[in-house]
């Protein structure tokens, strides 16, 4: 097992750190009420919300992101959703425990997500997490986006510490490819949108964890 102390833990936002579904599911529901289609039930939309507007509209209307009328139904999805941005939207459970102990542990924590900032940082606000993060790195924070290193690299800058110092866990195959091509250690968060297709075994993830909590066995078990 690697011997590097662990010094800043980073989390992926929606479908790890956060709940986001709900909100989300209401948002797309609305923009597909606003043009005659039928709601979907939250079960249907949970898996796709760690992959973006984009990966909502294309479950919601069917369309291909070429379709003229994609880009504009996504813009109203976002701009529905900032509206209703924190209702429903709440940690995870043993999120709020886990956080207490990095801190009470003199670790620091911080968020790189592929969601933009300005749904990003309101969002931390209302939560009111957004001051207690060593770092947030959004999906326009760079020009680049994850699965590229540069956000990662960027995000352990911010936390003072060295990649090899940080872990990175995220429920997308992109988080664990962007943890890994920055030098971090990477968990698979299983509580969070995995779809049926995915195959987190194959991720090559550092390992997989099924509860928020287990994030400090694996710690001390290094």
């Amino acid at each position: 097992m690697p011997d590097t102390e662990i010094r800043t833990i980073l989390f992926d936002l929606d479908g790890t750190l956060l709940d986001t579904a709900p909100d989300l599911a209401d948002a797309l529901n609305t923009v597909l009420v606003e043009n005659q289609h039928s709601p979907l039930p939250l079960a249907d939309i949970r898996p796709a919300v760690s992959h973006g507007g984009i990966a909502l509209i294309e479950l919601g209307f069917k369309l291909d992101r070429t379709d003229p009328a994609f880009e504009p139904l996504r813009q109203r999805l976002l701009e529905a959703y900032r509206g209703s941005i924190s209702r429903r939207t709440q940690p995870f459970p043993g999120i709020g425990e886990l956080l207490n102990t990095i801190e009470q542990r003199g670790l620091n924590w911080g968020i790189v997500t592929n969601k933009p900032g300005w749904l990003t940082e309101p969002l931390l606000q209302d939560l009111d997490l957004f001051d207690r993060a060593a770092c947030v790195v959004s999906g326009d924070t760079l020009n680049e986006r994850k699965p590229h290193p540069a956000p990662m690299l960027h995000a352990s800058k911010l936390a003072n510490s060295r990649p090899d110092q940080c872990i990175y866990i995220g429920d997308a195959q992109r988080d664990i490819e962007a943890g890994n091509n920055a030098g971090m250690q990477t968990l698979v968060a299983l509580f969070g949108y995995l779809q049926e297709a995915d195959e987190p075994h194959t991720w090559n993830a550092s390992s997989m964890i099924a509860h928020p909590h287990e994030l400090l066995a694996w710690l001390d078990g290094r």
